[in-house]
């Protein structure tokens, strides 16, 4: 329920009620007693989760620091259920969050940890998909650009071997082709393949449940628009933009809000010339950061 929250709402929703339950109730039942020790592990791992979550959402409202102690309690917490797949996965999001803050090496560093022994082989293909395609954007911010690309194909291939009785855990529930395209446009962006990235940008939101996974797709149509900018597609960029705000709509998300400055901030050498419609989106930007901090 939280996790759909977050992907609706943005990180900046409902981060507070997510903590509460974590350090009052969920603190109080790992210090229980438990049945056998298979309960035991099922509760931390879950416990793990949520932590994960918590980091997760303070990481898409830009407080890093915090979301860093949450990411590392949730790896603790894997550990002690013996859980290597989740300790992949919250693995995974570190290395995510390394990219944003533009660690490319320490991204990397983390990246190839996520996909360790275990915690790779006992994944299931779509959680190895996750895994492998925050690996290939850790590649493509260290400039690999080769590995970056190969790292891309096996995460399709991966994704492309799920099947639905899997028995994927819950926390994978958002990844699907939309965000696999989401991920692979970020890793061809980066390594300059501009034709490329846009192709996955637009497959992404073509494949998305936009009305589920709001503030991602908002986000997707925010990069598209950069990307079609850099390529001279003013035009068009801002009809992106123009979706990407609409989207934007009662999200609180520090990524969404990036998004929007990195909008305003590309309309800046066309701003004075009078064009209507660049106006009014960057009249539409601007309110929208005013509104959303």
């Amino acid at each position: 329920m939280f996790s759909r929250i977050d992907q609706r709402h943005g990180g900046g929703h409902a981060r507070t009620a997510v903590v509460q339950y974590l350090t009052t109730d969920v603190a109080a039942y790992l210090n229980g007693n438990f049945s056998d020790d298979r309960v035991r592990r099922e509760m931390f791992s879950a416990a793990g989760e949520l932590a994960y979550l918590s980091g997760w959402m303070a990481f898409d409202n830009a407080e890093h620091s915090l979301a860093q102690r949450y990411f590392t309690t949730a790896v603790s917490l894997a550990a002690e259920a013996d859980d290597a797949p989740m300790a992949g996965h919250v693995l995974r999001a570190m290395a995510h969050q390394a990219v944003d803050l533009g660690h490319p090496g320490h991204a990397l560093e983390v990246a190839v940890a996520s996909m360790d022994g275990a915690r790779y082989a006992l994944a299931t293909p779509r959680e190895r998909a996750l895994l492998g395609v925050v690996h290939a954007r850790a590649l493509a911010a260290a400039g690999q650009k080769k590995a970056a690309v190969a790292a891309s194909l096996h995460a399709e291939d991966d994704l492309s071997s799920a099947r639905p009785g899997d028995q994927d855990p819950a926390r994978v529930f958002f990844f699907s082709e939309a965000s696999l395209a989401h991920e692979t446009a970020c890793t061809l962006r980066d390594i300059g393949d501009l034709n490329g990235a846009q192709q996955q940008f637009l497959r992404s939101v073509r494949t998305r449940a936009a009305s589920s996974f709001t503030r991602t797709h908002a986000v997707t149509l925010g990069y598209l628009g950069a990307v079609q900018a850099r390529q001279g597609a003013m035009e068009e960029a801002c009809a992106t933009w123009s979706r990407a705000l609409d989207a934007m709509e009662g999200i609180h998300s520090a990524r969404a809000r990036r998004t929007a400055s990195d909008m305003r901030r590309a309309l800046s050498p066309v701003r004075g010339r009078g064009i209507p419609r660049v106006a009014e989106l960057d009249h539409r930007a601007a309110a929208y950061l005013a509104e959303s901090v």
